[in-house]
């Protein structure tokens, strides 16, 4: 119904720029004489260009997508610590458990040193007071309290340790370094973000779809996508459907991935995905 709504509309507006057109040639003449003057031939090709280009608009459905690392994370500091160093620069690839960044740690460790001494102390008076208390030289309750300060001391051991543990960040996984987002012998605070990095061994491709297109569209099915940067299609295919469809579009998420290795692409670049429906669908 809009359809042939829209074109009586632009059959309207051709009569009245013809008419407008030929009154202003001939002012003389009325909008019943210059009525006679239109071309009927005009309406036909303007009707049917427009039913053309709606039809047409109709039947396109380009689908834009841009690629995305297979996994990705934001490396932060644990501690307050100054960066020592920094051993893989931005774009920069690494293995999963090589180190990312190391702190100075010099005073943590001095903290350490000192907590291990203390218990070496703690430990040799509760042994001491152990030998008193098989003489009976000794009360029960100082030889448990002896035996707190060992304890104690032993868990102030572990704390230093877990703390100097975390004066480096080793990699979650093989990727590269997305952005580097501070520098050597910068001093940062916990939670301050140091790194961004990215699984690039594989790239993913989100794009929504028609909802309807699920009777057809499955797990495996193979396309092209088409990018702009490097004006190649490669291949393609599809790896997950969304749990959900979006009741207002209508629409689905889908997640595809690229098949195959293509140094020169890079997470980021975007492109139109090659996927058309079935003949009937």
């Amino acid at each position: 119904m809009q359809k042939h709504m829209r074109l009586s509309a632009v059959i309207c507006g051709l009569f009245a720029l013809g008419i407008s057109q030929a009154m202003a040639a001939d002012p003389k003449q009325g909008p019943a004489a210059v009525l006679g003057q239109v071309p009927v031939a005009t309406v036909p090709a303007v009707a049917s260009a427009a039913a053309g280009s709606a039809k047409a608009s109709l039947d396109q459905h380009e689908i834009r997508a841009q690629l995305a690392p297979h996994r990705y994370t934001t490396l932060a500091a644990e501690i307050g610590a100054k960066i020592s160093r920094l051993p893989v620069q931005e774009g920069g690839a690494f293995k999963a458990g090589q180190n990312l960044v190391s702190f100075d740690c010099s005073l943590q460790q001095a903290q350490l040193n000192k907590a291990r001494a203390v218990l070496s102390g703690a430990d040799t008076t509760w042994s001491a007071n152990k030998r008193l208390a098989e003489l009976n030289s000794i009360g029960k309750v100082e030889l448990e309290m002896s035996e707190v300060e060992v304890s104690k001391n032993k868990s102030e051991v572990a704390a230093m340790s877990t703390m100097l543990s975390k004066c480096s960040i080793a990699a979650p996984f093989s990727g590269r370094v997305a952005e580097q987002k501070v520098r050597e012998q910068q001093y940062v605070q916990p939670g301050q973000a140091i790194l961004d990095i990215i699984d690039d061994s594989v790239l993913e491709i989100e794009f929504l779809v028609p909802s309807k297109w699920l009777a057809w569209v499955k797990p495996g099915y193979a396309f092209q996508v088409s990018i702009d940067e490097t004006r190649k299609s490669y291949p393609a295919k599809v790896q997950r459907i969304g749990a959900r469809v979006d009741p207002v579009s209508q629409s689905v998420k889908l997640v595809a991935t690229i098949s195959g290795k293509f140094p020169e692409l890079i997470a980021g670049m975007s492109g139109r995905v090659n996927l058309a429906a079935p003949a009937g669908q």
